[in-house]
């Protein structure tokens, strides 16, 4: 038979998925890992949001829905994208996909014709370069400032005739690093002088910790060079829904929409309900979640402190991403094969050198690990 895609040959794996799955496999030989490898909240949907889903599967919305998403969610995100991300923002403006992570594939396949490039600032989550390069884009790595994980003036030496897009992830997934004003700033200028369009991942926002967050797309001059992306797995502990949204100009979604159409078709009916009761119901839930992270977080820090390991500035998300000396990868496998603890190495994230730990998991578990780690230091 002759070979499969070349294309996808080229593509690793997940790492993240990866490492869990080896967790996993050690769990059912029997073996007590404690898996901090995922980016997965540890706490069950809001009531309110699974009664919102039960209730539409009740009255038989299990059939075909609109592209884009049922009206009633598109008009929940326009609102909730005007109010809190002070962007201009109408319901045509917006499109429900399968997870904030179609929502990416999808805008780079919008956006980008063969060959094109795209800037990634890493650390990076592990699945842009892939999605770039699916859409037959070219990426090009950028490293953030070593020490404030911020952008630096330098960024403008990787734009070429070719830059097509740059991809912002604030707060960070893998450091948990806000991007500052300045650095959105600079961004912004860069994308406005050179005709860039900004793809913001911004799925982390509500898991903050005494810090704010800014859209990238509130910016002067840039509410149609920007892509917003975010959605409900994180903030409402929706991981398992798959639904996800991206908010952008009306031509920009109107190409997603033409690959939503020959691919996903449509997110799942009734998770839709779910997202619109997530987005008009209580709030409460959010600031609980926030605050638990909040008070692990600062017990994972205090346990790097105590074994004089250093990390980036974690002011959001749930991560603690720390340095290790050595290969990273082989500090995370021995972390997991001799302390039974899974992390997931720096260079998954184009950024040798660092471990990246989940704290979305139970204080008990959470000292368990610490003790474990601190014992194959």
């Amino acid at each position: 038979m002759r070979p499969l895609s070349t294309k996808l040959a080229a593509i690793a794996p997940s790492a993240t998925i990866e490492i869990t799955e080896k967790a996993r496999k050690m769990q059912a030989a029997g073996t007590d890992v404690i898996s901090l490898s995922i980016g997965e909240p540890d706490f069950p949907t809001p009531a309110h949001i699974t009664e919102a889903c039960i209730d539409a599967l009740r009255r038989g919305e299990t059939h075909y829905a609109p592209g884009k998403g049922i009206p009633e969610l598109l008009k929940a995100i326009a609102e909730k994208i005007e109010q809190e991300n002070k962007i201009p923002c109408t319901p045509d403006q917006v499109i429900v996909g399968c997870g904030a992570k179609d929502s990416i594939y999808e805008a780079c396949e919008a956006v980008l014709s063969p060959g094109d490039e795209t800037i990634i600032l890493d650390p990076s989550w592990v699945s842009y370069e892939p999605c770039v390069q699916i859409a037959g884009g070219v990426p090009v790595h950028h490293p953030l400032n070593p020490e404030t994980f911020q952008v630096d003036d330098n960024l403008l030496e990787k734009v070429t005739k070719k830059t097509r897009m740059i991809i912002v992830n604030t707060p960070s997934n893998p450091s948990g690093a806000i991007l500052n004003q300045d650095s959105l700033q600079l961004v912004a200028d860069i994308c406005q002088d050179h005709d860039l369009i900004v793809l913001s991942d911004e799925i982390y926002e509500k898991l903050i910790y005494g810090k704010t967050h800014t859209s990238i797309g509130a910016f002067p001059g840039m509410e149609d060079r920007t892509i917003t992306v975010n959605g409900f797995s994180k903030a409402y502990a929706m991981t398992g829904w798959r639904l996800g949204y991206a908010v952008a100009s009306k031509e920009i979604i109107g190409y997603m929409n033409k690959v939503q159409q020959h691919t996903i078709s449509h997110p799942t009916t009734f998770a839709m309900y779910g997202g619109v009761a997530a987005l008009k119901g209580p709030q409460e839930c959010i600031e609980e979640m926030r605050s638990e992270f909040e008070r692990r977080r600062a017990f994972v820090l205090k346990s790097m402190d105590e074994m004089g390991l250093s990390y980036a500035p974690a002011d959001g998300a749930f991560y603690a991403y720390v340095k290790v000396d050595g290969n990273d990868a082989e500090v995370a496998n021995r972390w997991l094969e001799q302390g039974h603890v899974a992390v997931t190495h720096g260079s998954a994230f184009n950024h040798p050198g660092w471990v990246r730990i989940s704290y979305a998991a139970s204080m008990d578990r959470l000292k368990e690990a610490m003790s474990r780690i601190s014992a194959v230091l």
